[in-house]
């Protein structure tokens, strides 16, 4: 087809201007991949080896020994918390945005071409295929963790030796990638353009989510603050599993299987308190610490309890509101078509009784408007 002189054709490939907006989210993972790379390089080198290992290496060990003949593998590095953690969060943080791109074009994106969704529902299938694969990687993670030190076998090890129980190495990038996770959130809103009505719950589940584990870990809580993000990740999985499923069950066939998920949910949220009770009140020395720590716990899981039983009983209304309006209008359908049958059925008692020559020209008449 030839194009009409005098209009010209939008190209669809023009690059965005260098250092625009567009610019930098379109090529958001190669520009933080080569500000990663620096770190990376400058481990190479002598002289700024010192200062990028400081960003890049775990750093407080505190029991670590060198191999020696009597120990030719050396003791097990044994980390606690410290400044230096934060130099690690930054980069990190770096990391988990080439990820999150990484996965967003070459996983999440190629799926979601296929499945043709609409605008809100590609949203919630975006949201939680990340979230569920850094929640199902937590999860795993942190059970690791715990049958390597031996919680299972032996739940006194939540308390014992508080607050100089020192951690190993899994345990502490554990927290370190929790935090940079978390605080990659806030540029992800920029980066993947969020719209602004959607990005205070993101803004809050960030900021909320950092903080704790901040507090947590920097405090001394590392023990009992794992086991509780395993066994919160855990119900997570559950939930955005149940998310993804939601999205793909038009018909809603399967609403009844959410009641699964809200029982795991209840049972984690009791599970999640009994357990902290057990650990900072009866375990710990009872102190300042660790009554706030306790009471931030029991306090963010009521919150969680009232905001489920909030949300559910909203979804219960406005389903039953929806049900009772489509009742009305059916009833309405249905009285119209009453009075219609009504209304011919005494049109044509009234022809019955007229006599034979007006019932042919009321006959008539009809087939007219009929024709016409």
């Amino acid at each position: 087809m030839a194009i009409k002189p005098g209009i010209a054709r939008k190209s669809s490939n023009k690059n965005p201007p260098f250092f625009s907006h567009e610019f930098v989210i379109q090529n958001h993972a190669d520009i933080v991949s080569c500000v990663a790379m620096v770190f990376v390089v400058g481990l190479m080198l002598p002289a700024t080896a010192p200062i990028a290992s400081i960003f890049v290496a775990l750093h407080h060990n505190v029991t670590g020994a060198e191999p020696s003949h009597e120990n030719p593998r050396g003791l097990p590095f044994s980390y606690e918390s410290g400044w230096k953690d934060w130099c690690c969060v930054f980069f990190y943080t770096l990391i988990c945005i080439i990820m999150h791109a990484l996965l967003q074009e070459y996983l999440i994106e190629k799926i979601s071409k296929k499945l043709h969704l609409s605008k809100f529902k590609l949203a919630r299938f975006n949201d939680s295929c990340q979230l569920l694969v850094f929640y199902l990687m937590s999860c795993v993670w942190g059970l690791d963790v715990i049958i390597r030190e031996g919680y299972f076998s032996q739940l006194s090890l939540l308390w014992d030796q508080f607050p100089e129980h020192p951690m190993i190495f899994l345990h502490k990038l554990f927290f370190i990638i929790q935090l940079a996770y978390y605080f990659h959130m806030l540029p992800e809103l920029y980066l993947q353009k969020v719209k602004k009505e959607d990005q205070q719950s993101k803004i809050i589940h960030a900021v909320c989510s950092f903080s704790f584990i901040a507090l947590a870990y920097f405090l001394g809580f590392q023990r009992i603050a794992l086991a509780l993000l395993t066994l919160h990740y855990a119900n997570e999985v559950v939930s955005h599993i149940f998310q993804l499923v939601d999205i793909f069950d038009r018909d809603e066939k399967l609403t009844k299987l959410h009641y699964i998920n809200h029982s795991i949910f209840i049972a984690t949220r009791f599970g999640s308190m009994l357990l902290a009770l057990l650990t900072l009140y009866y375990g710990i020395e009872s102190s300042a610490k660790t009554k706030f720590a306790l009471v931030a716990v029991w306090g963010l899981q009521g919150f969680l309890i009232f905001r489920f039983f909030n949300n559910f009983l909203r979804a219960k209304s406005e389903k039953l509101g929806e049900k009772n309006l489509i009742k009305k209008r059916n009833a309405t359908t249905n009285a119209k078509t009453v009075a219609g049958a009504e209304k011919s059925k005494k049109d044509r008692k009234k022809e019955s009784d007229l006599p034979e020559a007006d019932q042919n020209s009321n006959s008539g008449r009809h087939e007219l408007k009929k024709v016409k």
